[in-house]
């Protein structure tokens, strides 16, 4: 078995053996169903959303530019930002012998998350052919020479100037950014929160006294799920120290990735504070030094109050036990 590029490997994609020949866009990211059908056309693609598909071609198959075409559309959030994170199936094709390549396990689990911008890494087209896609799409890529990187180009036995087709389930996505309704919050005495177009937030700590109690304010209540605690949530956070907030954040997670937390292993401050909580809420919280646990998180000295604005953007697969 050839050895494939780390992004495949982590996914679980494995060689597989050949095999016989809308409504989904919101209003804010619309979503065209195909742009070139003359290409798309010469690709059959049959089976149920919920497996691995078949896919026949004319070959060989060759496209100069990425075109996609859109099999099934589903609803719910849909794909606007490189960043945004996702759990994608994909079945990959040879252009020019039709053979299939590599697949995901198709196994219903939603524990490969990843952002578009990591899978655009392997496959730059993915990131035009999936924009708007929503959870439940099914879309056919023609991917050209340069649609995929040359390490995974070579590592599934294709050559230069080859061309592939893909096929994507859009299984799951998480929201890009808080989107919830504002809240109103009486902020005397409070850190004001504000907001760049992305989403990220700046926070302005008042010439003021850390209160000595745990402060928890909903600043926008979003209508998803409820986080419960039983299984890990998906979380963008900004940090700073109430003493000291101008210099470095000790935690910011915009422009990487957010993180997965199980709040089993938090603090029982910063787990009262988010659990309840839906998803699509941003939130504030203070934590005076006494509620931060046996140990300050990592860039925080002892006996500060710390301040986080958390963006709740999804809950994660249980872990398997």
């Amino acid at each position: 078995m050839r050895k494939i590029p780390a992004l495949i490997a982590l996914v679980g994609l494995a060689t597989v053996g050949l095999v016989g020949c809308s409504a989904g866009a919101t209003e804010a990211c619309p979503r065209p169903a195909a742009t070139d059908r003359s290409t798309t056309d010469l690709i059959t693609v049959t089976g149920s959303t919920d497996a691995a598909p078949s896919v026949s071609v004319y070959t060989p198959f060759h496209a100069d530019t990425t075109a996609f075409a859109d099999l099934a559309t589903g609803s719910g959030t849909p794909i606007s930002t490189d960043d945004q994170l996702v759990v994608l199936d994909i079945s990959l094709y040879d252009g020019t012998t039709g053979q299939p390549l590599v697949k995901t396990a198709y196994d219903g689990s939603d524990s490969s998350v990843f952002s578009l911008a990591r899978w655009s890494e392997t496959f730059p087209s993915f990131a035009d052919a999936l924009h708007c896609a929503t959870p439940g799409t099914r879309t056919v890529i023609a991917l050209p020479p340069d649609g995929i990187a040359a390490q995974t180009a070579s590592s599934v036995g294709l050559t230069e100037g080859d061309s592939a087709i893909a096929v994507v389930d859009v299984r799951k996505t998480y929201l890009p950014k808080a989107d919830g309704a504002d809240q109103y919050n009486d902020a005397l005495g409070m850190p004001t929160v504000v907001r760049a177009p992305d989403g990220r937030p700046g926070i302005i700590v008042p010439d003021a006294t850390a209160p000595t109690d745990l402060v928890v304010q909903t600043l926008k209540k979003g209508d998803g799920d409820v986080v419960t605690g039983d299984q890990p949530v998906r979380l963008a956070m900004t940090g700073v120290t109430w003493d000291n907030p101008r210099r470095t954040t000790f935690t910011d997670t915009w422009g990487s990735e957010p993180v997965s937390v199980g709040l089993s292993t938090e603090s029982d401050a910063f787990r009262s504070a988010i659990e309840g909580k839906t998803v699509g809420s941003q939130v504030l919280v203070v934590i005076p030094p006494d509620q931060l646990g046996d140990t300050p998180p990592a860039g925080v000295t002892a006996g500060e109050t710390v301040v986080y604005v958390v963006d709740i953007l999804g809950l994660d697969a249980t872990p398997a036990k």
